[in-house]
């Protein structure tokens, strides 16, 4: 869908080549400008055949050109390469890029169609734009972290980077955006995406219900609070996730488990004073995860076993869509597009394999 289409990445680490992954994936062609010494997410040790496992997991079907761009000849040779890019794709902290000749305002005057996108934590301006910021900064900052507790009342340290992935979700729609726009009106345009603000944009619910009733939780009958809607435990010691919220599902599941007596406490508290919700976490003791994740199979009643990481791509909807994969060049990858079909593509690059090819194209072209 976006063959034809040149993008020129300047990002480290997660945010900023999530995004060009996901566009890669849909076709455009992704050049990843490095200095000399590689993305900081290649880790320490980079040579030929070597990679950072979160360089690896970001960063199949790009180029690498590695320059620096301190030197003004090297400089030289970027400008020539984003003369023939549709859109520059940048994650350092405001004011880098205009320090270094490559800002938006200094790219539009020898490309004024570049769609320009600039992934920050905290925007271009204001009280905290220039601060250093990791992923647990944006959730804690944004409130979701504090939607992610213990029975104790403690936020629970996350171990995934939701930030990061959002952010260059956020990044990849403002980008195809820009690019529709730029189809219509020949105009390119500049576009700074906060990470901090993607992820508040995902509290209205939370916001909302704090206002209205002051409620901190989102949508109660989401947070746990009824037996039909939470994480129950099973006979070995591992979890299912229940979420028959309307009726009909939880029909089914109580006819499956013969518990028709169950049927008027649809909504009631998933408390220990409620006899049901004591019944019903005695029967998911009862079985094992494998045997709920079987019934959930079978009943239509939404309920999913809880799995660990390996075990993902064993699940039978992910053996159907084959999103994770093992391609022939290299570890398990995890395609972007799990609905489209996608060849397997090009490893990840090695430091500066596309140097000279890239240059060669754009600078000594007739």
């Amino acid at each position: 869908m976006l063959e034809g289409i040149r993008i020129v990445d300047f990002s480290y680490y997660i945010p900023g080549p999530y995004a060009s992954l996901r566009l890669a994936e849909l076709g455009a062609e992704v050049i990843k400008i490095e200095p000399l010494t590689g993305d900081l997410a290649r880790g320490e040790n980079v040579g030929e055949g070597e990679f950072g496992i979160v360089f690896k997991a970001h960063n199949r079907n790009k180029k690498s050109v590695a320059l620096n761009l301190k030197n003004e000849d090297d400089k030289k040779k970027v400008i020539e390469i984003i003369k023939e890019a549709d859109v520059i794709i940048e994650g350092f902290r405001p004011g880098v890029m205009n320090r270094l000749g490559l800002g938006y305002e200094d790219i539009k005057k020898v490309h004024p169609e570049i769609v320009y996108c600039s992934i920050t934590g905290y925007g271009e301006n204001g009280p905290l734009s220039h601060m250093g910021s990791h992923d647990i900064n944006y959730l804690s900052l944004s409130g979701v972290l504090a939607q992610l507790k213990d029975h104790h009342g403690k936020p629970i340290h996350p171990t995934h980077t939701l930030g990061d992935y959002f952010g260059g979700l956020a990044a990849s729609e403002r980008i195809l955006a820009a690019l529709l726009t730029k189809v219509k009106t020949g105009e390119g345009s500049y576009h700074c995406v906060s990470v901090t603000d993607v992820m508040a944009s995902t509290m209205a619910n939370h916001v909302l219900y704090d206002q209205i009733n002051g409620y901190k939780h989102g949508v109660p009958v989401l947070s746990g609070s009824i037996v039909s809607y939470g994480l129950y435990e099973t006979k070995d010691e591992r979890y299912v996730s229940f979420g028959a919220l309307e009726e009909k599902f939880w029909q089914n599941f109580c006819v499956a488990v013969g518990r028709e007596d169950w049927l008027p406490y649809h909504h009631s508290r998933a408390e220990d004073t409620n006899e049901t919700f004591r019944e019903m976490k005695d029967l998911f003791k009862s079985r094992t995860m494998s045997e709920w994740g079987l019934f959930g199979l079978s009943v239509d009643c939404c309920l999913t076993p809880v799995l660990e990481v390996n075990e993902v791509s064993e699940h039978p909807y992910f053996v159907h869509t084959k999103q994770i994969n093992e391609p022939y060049w290299g570890e398990r990858q995890v395609r972007m597009h799990a609905d489209l079909f996608n060849t397997e593509g090009s490893k990840p690059p090695s430091l500066g394999e596309h140097t000279n090819s890239i240059i060669n194209r754009s600078v000594m072209k007739p």
